[in-house]
């Protein structure tokens, strides 16, 4: 995120000389170039901004002349505005890295209800479109540029995009534990590395340290949260996750909750770590999205988990 800057004028205009101002003005550009020659290291960049910026600052103060009649107060907003365009546009770089999930997006609204049932039999006929969209997940996996975002959207994206295709090869079926080690078994490549499910949900997603993936990731099956049926991006995933939480938690046919009385997902017995901290329980975690608010002291209840494929 970028930083706003803040300098403090004096209660008199302050001028500089116009020979220091072209001087300013050169340097300036020299950190717009900064933008084009920007490498992988996109934290480094932003330091070095953040320091030319102060160096532009310094020499301005420096170069302070009372006698003159430009005003430095002018010269030191355009300095901002300059350096924060140019963390900006680094900003934006950072993302770029992210993968075009467009094609997912597409496959989503055709073929996933509002409600959530998957038309398995028309991501059947999508087949081609779907590999190659797993063909462009499988060419590049996240690395350290990424940013959290961005690789939140990627692996949800790979865990449902991969289950989809596990039940398309086995189609038609009529639960996803009709098929052998549907989690464990490694059936795909990403970057040459071949993954299962169960690494990209416990080794990878659920190390992330953000509990709502529990509602974005999807096992084909009924008690699951529903397939969203739009693809995660980065730039809004954080209003989706917020969104999904919302929808299952409050969904009747998911959780039957009352003040005194719950009868929830197995997901929060299964996962309840991930929903708790030392200071909170997951009674806590589901008032933050529940419309009902629930006692400290309400009884838990877990309801029976039904695998059926969700069609």
């Amino acid at each position: 995120m970028v930083t706003s800057c803040r300098f403090n004028k004096t209660d008199e205009p302050i001028s500089v000389d116009t020979n220091e101002l072209d001087s300013i003005s050169k340097q300036v550009e020299t950190t717009e170039k900064i933008v084009g020659d920007t490498k992988a290291d996109n934290s480094e960049d932003v330091k070095n901004i953040d320091a030319k910026k102060e160096d532009l600052v310094n020499s301005k103060n420096e170069g302070i002349d009372k006698n003159q009649t430009v005003e430095i107060d002018i010269v030191t907003q355009k300095t901002i505005k300059e350096s924060e365009a140019v963390e900006d546009v680094i900003e934006k770089k950072v993302e770029a890295n992210d993968v075009d999930h467009s094609q997912w997006n597409a496959l989503l609204r055709k073929n996933v209800s509002s409600l959530g049932n998957v038309n398995y039999k028309g991501f059947l006929k999508d087949k081609i479109l779907l590999e190659s969209y797993l063909n462009m997940l499988s060419a590049k996996i996240p690395d350290a540029n990424w940013s959290k975002n961005a690789k939140l959207a990627y692996w949800i994206n790979v865990y449902n995009a991969f289950t989809v295709k596990l039940i398309v090869d086995n189609y038609p079926t009529k639960s996803i534990k009709n098929i052998t080690n549907p989690w464990g078994e490694k059936f795909f490549e990403l970057e040459g590395i071949s993954y299962s499910l169960e690494q990209v949900e416990h080794e990878i997603l659920r190390k992330m340290n953000e509990p709502r993936i529990h509602f974005a990731i999807n096992c084909a099956s009924y008690s699951c949260p529903n397939l969203a049926n739009q693809a995660y991006i980065s730039n809004t995933i954080d209003k989706q996750l917020t969104e999904v939480t919302k929808k299952f938690i409050n969904d009747s046919l998911k959780n039957v909750i009352t003040e005194k009385d719950i009868k929830i997902s197995e997901i929060f017995n299964w996962f309840s770590k991930d929903f708790k901290t030392a200071n909170t329980s997951v009674i806590d975690f589901l008032n933050k999205y529940s419309e009902t608010k629930i006692s400290e002291d309400a009884k838990v209840h877990y309801l029976d988990y039904n695998w059926s494929l969700n069609e």
